[in-house]
């Protein structure tokens, strides 16, 4: 069998999703319009090998367990069922940023994953059924998929996965993301969404969706920062408002989260044009164009976020010739 090793970028969702309407085929009860940061990357190697007596799962080195592990072997085996195979797995997977901090690492984990492990495994899947395939490890793994801006919709299995509206170099739209913890989360997405519909404004936020999404759509199509910002946040507060009404309640934010969401708001109020979003986790998205990310890079610091990562758009999943083990 081949050894392949992809390369995927997380994303970050302008208008996201929270809620499914089916947890085995992570059907989303909502589309989602999202950006593929290029800065933030996902490494992964896979090999099937026969004198393997189990898979081997690595993530930055250090071996994989528990519910996370159970999650990559159920990936495995359903590519091992389209491939029509029984060969167990190696792999090596390495990020250069946080894990479970609400920077969508399980999105470029499953991307990365899905493209290394189908063509290890001797596949060769077009775009939409390989988003369709990360979509079931993670569902926000089918938007970083395609390049640059990317839809996700679609009501059932064969018509849910992300399409690309726009190209990377379309506009230079930028994330300039105020890290302020890399402390793992203790509830992850995977099992924060079961928990949505429990909020007594879950119904209210899917109803505003489709609004915002249009705006969002809009902003990206002729190059609108200010159409999509104010459609970012709303959307942002708006999942955050569930998550804090959910039973039990979700609470991803830190006292830098608040900061730096207040911050972003003077910030605008004085005239500069920055606009936050977030997602699932405590850091936060702060959305500017390229010829003003410096200035707002330099804030967050000067306000004591410990660590910021400038991203512009980022390329689809991709195969590169170069091997973790």
């Amino acid at each position: 069998m081949e050894k392949a090793t992809a390369v995927a970028n997380p994303n970050i969702a302008f208008v996201k999703y929270w809620g499914k309407t089916d947890e085995e085929l992570n059907l989303p009860a909502n589309p989602s319009l999202s950006m593929n940061l290029a800065a933030l990357t996902t490494v992964t190697t896979v090999e099937f090998r026969r004198d393997l007596p189990a898979d081997l799962v690595t993530v930055d080195d250090r071996p994989l367990a528990g519910p996370a592990l159970a999650r990559v072997l159920a990936h495995l085996n359903r590519i091992r069922a389209l491939a029509g195979i029984d060969h167990k797995a190696w792999v090596a997977s390495r990020n250069d940023f946080p894990a479970g901090t609400g920077l969508a690492s399980s999105a470029s984990a499953f991307a990365a994953l899905s493209l290394a492990a189908t063509r290890a495994a001797g596949l060769w899947l077009d775009e939409s059924a390989l988003s369709r395939l990360a979509r079931r490890g993670s569902g926000s793994a089918c938007r970083s998929v395609p390049a640059g801006f990317c839809l996700w919709e679609g009501e059932d299995d064969e018509t849910s996965y992300a399409r690309q509206v726009a190209p990377a170099e379309h506009w230079n739209l930028t994330d300039v993301v105020a890290i302020v913890s890399r402390e793992h989360k203790p509830v992850g997405s995977h099992d924060g969404h079961g928990l949505a519909p429990g909020s007594p404004f879950y119904a209210a936020r899917l109803a505003a969706v489709p609004g915002w999404l249009a705006d969002v759509g809009q902003g990206i199509r002729q190059r609108d920062l200010g159409l999509l910002g104010l459609a970012a946040e709303a959307d942002a507060l708006a999942m955050h408002g569930v998550m804090l009404t959910s039973l039990p309640p979700l609470l991803y934010w830190e006292g830098g989260t608040l900061a730096v969401l207040k911050a972003v708001l003077d910030w605008r109020r004085e005239g500069l044009d920055v606009y936050f979003t977030m997602d699932a986790g405590p850091n936060v998205h702060c959305l500017c164009l390229a010829a003003t990310a410096a200035e707002v890079e330099g804030r967050l610091r000067r306000l004591g976020v410990p660590e910021v990562v400038v991203s512009g758009p980022g390329q689809g999943v991709r195969l590169v010739d170069h091997y973790l083990f």
